[in-house]
């Protein structure tokens, strides 16, 4: 590469860190059209107009009054050049001062090229009334109501460059360091009336067709209509990204996505995608422009990550797998997860590791670990060492029969219909209904073990069991969980919450380390697309000592990747 590294910038759904406030209609178009003005609680009158981002449609003269940006400004008087010019008290210019009352200012030519500039918002309803929320009225239909996320990332990278300050008081900060182009990959905001081609911000050639949320884009916000992707976009994200990778234009990526789910899109991908490159996951606690917004700095940091080349080896390969920045720190995507809605919310799960560096004040970001763990490149069951088929089972009415599941086509995609159902149970004392009852009344267990055996021929379950051994309390729900296995559905055990020991294996049960739930239902699913499902026994419920030493054969293999990913 020459010139500026470039970065891809890939958009993930229900993004906060692509989500804007609501755009309120300002008090001075209220009073522009006689609308009522929005007041504080109290009822008093507000003390100023937001002001948002927007973009001039002509060119404007405006004059600022001098030493009016820093409280002591006027204090350094003589430090300071002259003046453009005075306006009297009738509103008029003059490049020399007409009287004692004249005050000094700039004169500033604002064009449209300029970039955005911040305004009041003055925007009103269909039928004449003030917006006062996304939605036309509270609970209002899709039809009537706005989106608040951004469909790609171009619009939040223009804003920070254009009003992003750094501590020496300059700008730019992103464009200085690298050229960005925009994936929308499972974007948070959509165009539900279509886009043409030359319109477009991101990578694309041609024309977008409507987009319906829930569909083509996802959103939390407004809440009554949030969506959210289903288990089959595993499988798109890891091939648009690998594609993305693959094309030698990137130093690296950068994924958006919602704070509480970017913890395990990171690691799909630290176990998926087959690249030397570094691929950073970013969130944001607080909405983009909402007051000490986090998003912002936390991007900034990904694109220092990246162009600073702290990742390489000596090689030039990534040594640190895919990473969570959050707040400065550097996390391991094994181990980050959110623990609250603050900024600083996130923290290293397992009680060893995690935080692998930071971005500093002043000085480059810096590496202090390196995960143990295999990751990207290194992973066994990354996508290039993914079968194109393994063997499943269902039920096919006469007893559990092999079926081949297709895992990836002839280009090496993964296929959609591949990604495993992987169920999360969680154990807790006291859970028996009496000391005599049956499995019967386990109905969850009952029910998604007979699911399972009619529509996923790779299928397992995780449970959050007892800390650290993640044991069951319950013998009739640890019965299921044996006989799930011997119906060739795999089970981890993982103690619960943020548990700081060890899984080890358990007979027929894997081991899931110091993982956590939903982590360890991660590397289920990549397992059962590598190794295909464990053979189960001719009658699950009386296994044979021969069915039991070929499950525990298939298991090991499960269990090396679980000790070592």
């Amino acid at each position: 590469m020459t010139g500026k590294p470039r970065i891809a910038c890939l958009s993930g759904a229900n993004a906060t860190i692509s989500n804007s406030p609501p755009l309120i209609t300002s008090n001075k178009a209220r009073t522009q059209h006689g609308l009522p003005l929005r007041t504080n609680p109290d009822g008093s009158a507000t003390r100023f107009d937001v002001l948002r981002p927007q973009r001039l449609a002509a060119p404007v003269t405006v004059y600022v009054e001098q030493f009016s940006a820093h409280p002591l400004e006027a204090d350094a008087a003589n430090l300071y050049g002259p003046p453009d010019g005075y306006m009297d008290r009738s509103g008029k210019f003059h490049t020399d001062r007409q009287s004692d009352g004249d005050t000094p200012v700039f004169e500033i030519n604002l064009l449209p090229n300029d970039g955005l500039y911040p305004l009041p918002y003055m925007a009103r309803q269909a039928d004449g009334s003030a917006w006062e929320d996304d939605c036309a009225f509270p609970g209002a239909p899709a039809e009537k109501s706005r989106q608040a996320y951004y469909p790609d990332g171009s619009r939040i990278f223009e804003e920070i460059d254009r009003f992003g300050i750094a501590e020496d008081g300059t700008g730019n900060l992103i464009s200085q360091l690298a050229e960005v182009d925009f994936f929308r990959i499972m974007p948070s905001g959509g165009y539900t009336k279509g886009l043409a081609a030359a319109d477009r911000t991101d990578m694309g050639n041609s024309d977008i067709k409507p987009e319906v949320m829930g569909r083509d884009f996802f959103a939390y916000r407004p809440v009554h209509l949030a969506t959210s992707p289903s288990r089959s976009w595993m499988a798109r994200i890891v091939n648009d990204i690998q594609a993305i990778l693959d094309s030698g234009n990137y130093l690296g990526a950068i994924w958006t996505q919602g704070s509480p789910r970017v913890e395990e899109t990171l690691y799909w991908l630290n176990l998926m995608l087959d690249t030397t490159l570094p691929v950073c996951g970013n969130a944001a606690q607080r909405t983009h422009g909402e007051i000490s917004n986090d998003g912002p700095k936390n991007l900034l940091d990904s694109v220092d990550y990246i162009t600073s080349k702290i990742w390489q080896d000596a090689d030039g390969k990534n040594r640190a797998g895919t990473v969570v920045i959050q707040e400065q720190q550097i996390f391991a995507s094994r181990e980050v997860q959110k623990g609250e809605a603050r900024p600083g919310g996130y923290v290293a799960t397992g009680g060893h590791g995690g935080l692998l560096g930071a971005v500093r004040h002043g000085m480059p970001p810096i590496l202090t670990y390196l995960p143990g763990s295999k990751h990207t490149y290194q992973s066994e069951v990354n996508r290039t060492r993914l079968n194109e088929t393994v063997t499943g089972y269902i039920n096919s009415g006469k007893g559990l029969s092999p079926v081949k599941v297709a895992i990836k086509d002839a280009n090496g995609a993964l296929l959609e219909s591949s990604i495993p159902k992987v169920t999360i149970t969680k154990e807790g004392n006291y859970s028996p209904e009496s000391p005599d009852s049956g499995p019967e009344r386990e109905v969850d267990l009952v029910a998604q073990i007979n699911d399972n055996l009619k529509h996923a021929p790779l299928a397992g379950f995780v449970v959050e069991g007892q800390s650290p051994y993640g044991s069951m309390t319950n013998d009739q729900r640890n019965a299921l969980m044996k006989k799930a296995v011997y119906c060739g559905m795999p089970v981890v055990r993982v103690g619960r919450g943020n548990n700081e020991g060890f899984s080890a294996r358990a007979g027929i049960f894997l081991g899931g380390s110091n993982l956590t739930s939903t982590k360890a239902r991660l590397v289920l699913m990549a397992c059962l697309m590598k190794f295909g499902a464990p053979p189960p026994a001719a009658d699950p419920d009386h296994p044979t000592d021969t069915e039991t030493a070929a499950i525990q054969a298939q298991l090991e293999m499960y269990q090396a990747v679980l000790d070592t990913h």
